[in-house]
C-alpha cells in the first residue's frame, strides 16, 4: 500500500490523482482528519483511514507494515513539530518500509524561519531510523499567481526582495509529480531530492510577463522588509506570518530558492511548468 497523510490539502489532492493514475486503487490509502473531505477518494476506490496530527493515538492503526507513507508536511506554521513526530513516532512502530517527507529546499542550509520546523522534522526522521526519503520542495508558482487580483488592483507586485533576485519556482502539480515517483518506483531510500523548477525568474520578468498578458503595465513595487511586514500587517495578514513572508523575500534576496539542481524534472521524465503557464490560470482566475 501507498499511503498519502494530508490528502485532503492542496498538494495532497495532486499526489493522490496522481496516484490514482499510476496504481490500482486498492493499493492506494489516505490518511484524513475529516473522511467527508475525502468522500471522492473513497468513491475512486481510495481506502480512507482517518486520523489527526494533532492526537498521537488515532495514529496507531493509520499505517501498517511494508508500506510506504508520504508525510505532507503540516499547514499550520508553529505546530508542526510535535504534529510530524506524531507520524514519525507511528510510522516507526509499524515498520514501515519507506517514509517520504516533503521539507523545504536547501534543508539544512535553508537557515530562514519557514524552514525551521522542516529541519527539525528531517532531523527526527533521519534519526529515527526509517527508511526515508527527503523531497525538498521549492517555491510554488502559485504562491505568487494567486494574489494576481490584488496585484492588478494594487498596480503592482509588492516585494521587500533586492532588485535582480531569482526564483526558481514550479506548479504545486510538478512537486506532486515528483512525490508519485518516488512512491511509486525504487531506489529512493535514505536519498534526499531538491527540487526547484528548471528556469529562474526576477520579479522584474514576472511582471514582465504579468503586462503582457494583462495587456496593461503592472510594476514592482519594492519596499524595505520592515515597511513590507508593516503593510502586510496592516492588511490584516497575522504578525507572525507576515514576518515569514518577509523573512522568505530575504532569503529569495540570498538567492536561496533560486537554485536549480535539475532533480524535480529528472524524477517527473518531462521539463517544469513555465511560470507563463500560471500566471495565465492566475490571471483567468483573478478575473473571474
Amino acid at each position: 500500500m501507498i499511503v498519502v497523510t494530508g490528502a485532503t490539502g492542496q498538494l495532497g489532492q495532486l499526489v493522490v490523482e496522481g496516484l490514482v493514475n499510476q496504481v490500482p486503487v486498492e493499493e492506494i490509502a489516505v490518511v484524513v482528519r475529516d473522511a467527508a473531505k475525502a468522500a471522492r477518494f473513497g468513491e475512486l476506490g481510495v481506502e480512507v483511514r482517518v486520523a489527526d496530527y494533532n492526537e498521537p493515538s488515532t495514529l496507531a492503526d493509520a499505517f501498517k507494515e511494508g508500506e510506504k507513507v508520504l508525510l505532507i508536511s503540516g499547514s499550520e506554521v508553529g505546530q508542526r513539530v510535535p504534529q510530524h513526530k506524531a507520524v514519525i513516532d507511528a510510522a516507526k512502530a509499524a515498520n514501515v518500509a519507506l517514509l517520504g517527507y516533503t521539507s523545504i529546499l536547501g534543508g539544512p542550509a535553508a537557515d530562514f524561519e519557514l524552514a525551521r520546523e522542516h529541519q527539525i522534522t528531517e532531523r527526527y526522521l533521519i534519526d529515527s531510523g526509517l527508511p526515508y526519503v527527503l523531497l525538498r520542495n521549492g517555491w510554488y508558482h502559485e504562491n505568487f499567481t494567486q494574489a494576481l487580483g490584488q496585484a492588478i488592483a494594487n498596480g503592482g507586485v509588492l516585494t521587500s526582495t533586492t532588485d535582480g533576485a531569482k526564483v526558481a519556482s514550479a506548479t504545486r502539480a510538478d512537486f506532486a509529480a515528483a512525490a508519485v515517483a518516488v512512491l511509486t518506483t525504487e531506489g529512493h531510500e535514505n536519498r534526499a531530492y531538491e527540487l526547484s523548477g528548471d528556469h529562474a525568474w526576477t520579479y522584474e520578468e514576472y511582471v514582465a510577463e504579468v503586462s503582457r498578458q494583462l495587456g496593461k503595465e503592472i510594476a514592482v513595487s519594492r519596499v524595505p522588509g520592515e515597511q513590507h511586514r508593516e503593510i502586510l500587517v496592516g492588511a490584516g495578514v497575522p504578525d507572525m506570518f507576515a514576518a515569514i513572508l518577509v523573512g522568505v523575500d530575504e532569503a529569495i534576496s540570498r538567492g536561496l530558492l533560486a537554485v536549480q539542481t535539475g532533480d524535480l524534472s529528472k524524477l517527473i521524465g518531462r521539463p517544469t511548468t513555465p511560470i507563463a503557464h500560471s500566471i495565465t490560470e492566475g490571471l483567468q482566475a483573478a478575473q473571474a
